[in-house]
């Protein structure tokens, strides 16, 4: 087993374990090589894994800060191929020089650009929340001359959901995270039955990389971030039933 398939193959093995049962929809739009920027929604810590799964490729994904501090969940996503953030604050230097050496490898990045929100406040199936813009600044400035944003909505049709650890512990691991400044508990979104909706493939063209600097990059990547927003919200619509 190549080093390369090993978080394939956890993955696979994870959902058995838990007995999940996945239904992929459009399964043809994902590319089956070269470089590519996964997005998609996310309410569990089931996510990651069902991704690469279900879209058969090693996915390497962004993760929250306090994932790479906690004993046993850090060697989790190290041995998944994460890419931890740096704590909390909007300049993310050490991913996007992970993330773009990546790309420029052809391999799969993964992004929830909704952030922690939704993970420490359980939110409905169908719901996704506002995206933060980092995947699309990546996508436009990584050294790629082909790169593809693939959408993907995760529409849990049978959860169980559990109590895990007090919020504000995890305060221990990122103490300056604003979501873990409150009361309650980390809720545990446990997948049985879930769709995945591969949505259409959104190709960055040269022209686009090449007015990124310029006066029209906030523009393009507004453009981006919603457009990938917006294919994952009618995915819900759809896969939620």
């Amino acid at each position: 087993m190549s080093l390369e398939d090993r978080p394939l193959q956890i993955s696979h093995g994870f959902l058995t374990a838990f007995g999940t049962r996945t239904f992929i929809y459009y399964r043809d739009r994902i590319p089956a090589e070269g470089a590519a920027l996964i997005v998609s929604n996310h309410r569990s810590f089931m996510d990651a894994p069902l991704l690469m799964a279900g879209t058969g490729r090693s996915i390497h994904f962004a993760c929250h800060h306090y994932m790479g501090q906690v004993p046993l969940l850090r060697e989790f996503v190290t041995e998944l191929g994460c890419l931890v953030l740096e704590s909390y604050g909007p300049q993310q230097h050490r991913f996007f020089r992970q993330g773009s050496k990546l790309l420029q490898q052809q391999a799969a990045i993964g992004v929830f650009p909704e952030g922690a929100t939704p993970m420490v406040r359980l939110t409905p199936p169908s719901e996704v929340g506002e995206f933060h813009r980092g995947f699309a600044h990546l996508a436009l400035s990584a050294k790629v001359s082909e790169l593809a944003i693939v959408p993907v909505a995760i529409a849990s049709m049978e959860e169980q959901v559990l109590s895990g650890l007090p919020v504000r512990l995890l305060s221990l691991f990122d103490p300056i995270e604003p979501h873990f400044q409150q009361d309650g508990f980390h809720p545990l979104v446990i997948y049985r039955r879930v769709n995945l909706l591969i949505g259409r493939p959104y190709w960055i063209t040269p022209a686009q990389k090449q007015g990124y600097p310029g006066k029209s990059g906030k523009r393009l990547v507004n453009e981006i971030t919603d457009r990938c927003r917006e294919e994952i919200a009618g995915l819900l619509r759809q896969g939620c039933y």
